[in-house]
């Protein structure tokens, strides 16, 4: 089964990672993988899919993250994400918020490796395209290396799934908010790189605290891949030198006025052509292309001050880039 190879993604996250902010980094970036928000099996199967599933032909490669425990239904919206014509499907086994673990996924099935496997080998039959898992260090008390190790290789060795996406932390389920687990939980990368030292044919990208491109270099020493989440979302322009740094392109890297000038282009087909769209649903993602950069804050405030009001177009994204210097 063929596994994407891409050596830097942008990391699955909550009200972050929709279709608007996905089309934002693939005007930065054409080749790195992007990521959904999680989406639950059952939404998949009985949601509205234009809604939650709906993309841009120009987001790809893109993977779709699913929640879920239950064995059919995940082949089954798996399924659905091959029909909709997603590059890759993956099982969150890593989010250790309460609703999650309410709905018994997340990062609590880590200490559940044979409903996993289940889940996976089901996906892996109703699929043609990988289907990958993302997971911890670890959870609660089991958090030695070696419980990982036996994770991924009883995973591994069930087939089905080649590549995993490891968040370099343990996380606690009880005791710790969502927020405080990607902070507080000590990172371990060392324990990232023996993994793929010790199990040299699977595909390790690792996840956590990392924040540059440099870093993403460093990392790459040691595992075939990693992603980057906050990071991503705080400072998107830094995916400007990714191309050519890490896939060889030699497409010039665009500047920031070009990328706004796309995106007021997209905002202009999505104002025209979906009813729903408001424009504050995309510019919100926006904000932050110029940060680090002088006159950022004049740039977040023009957006933030006039994206909600009723009416709004793309004109407030020109007249914020009007007010940028030179």
């Amino acid at each position: 089964m063929r596994t994407i190879d891409h050596p830097i993604s942008v990391a699955p996250m909550m009200q972050r990672t929709d279709r608007h902010f996905r089309y934002m980094m693939r005007c930065i970036s054409k080749h790195t993988l992007l990521w959904t928000e999680m989406v639950t099996a059952k939404a998949v199967i009985h949601g509205d899919r234009d809604y939650l599933l709906g993309y841009d032909a120009a987001e790809h490669p893109i993977v779709l993250q699913l929640g879920g425990d239950d064995p059919t239904e995940m082949a089954e919206a798996a399924r659905i994400a091959q029909d909709w014509g997603y590059d890759e499907v993956n099982i969150n086994v890593g989010c250790p918020s309460d609703r999650v673990k309410n709905g018994n996924f997340g990062a609590c099935l880590m200490l559940q490796p044979e409903r996993v496997i289940r889940c996976v080998e089901a996906m892996a039959k109703a699929v043609d395209i990988p289907v990958t898992v993302k997971h911890r260090i670890g959870v609660d008390e089991k958090d030695q290396y070696e419980d990982m190790y036996d994770f991924v290789t009883q995973v591994a060795n069930a087939g089905g799934c080649q590549r995993f996406t490891v968040h370099a932390r343990k996380a606690w389920l009880q005791g710790l908010s969502p927020k405080e687990n990607r902070t507080i939980p000590p990172l371990r990368y060392d324990e990232v790189w023996r993994l793929k030292q010790e199990l040299p044919e699977l595909v390790i990208e690792i996840n956590g605290g990392i924040k540059t491109i440099d870093e993403v270099c460093e990392h790459l020493e040691h595992v075939d891949a990693v992603m980057l989440g906050r990071a991503a979302y705080d400072t998107p322009y830094m995916f400007a030198e990714v191309d050519q740094r890490l896939y060889g392109s030699e497409a010039p890297i665009k500047t920031r006025q070009e990328v706004v000038e796309e995106m007021i282009t997209y905002l202009d087909e999505r104002r025209a052509n979906d009813p729903n769209f408001k424009m504050h649903h995309a510019t919100r993602h926006i904000t932050n292309l110029f940060a680090g950069q002088r006159g950022a804050r004049r740039w977040r405030r023009h957006i933030s001050e006039n994206h909600h009001l009723a009416g709004a177009t793309s004109v407030v994204l020109s007249e914020a880039l009007a007010l940028m210097p030179e």
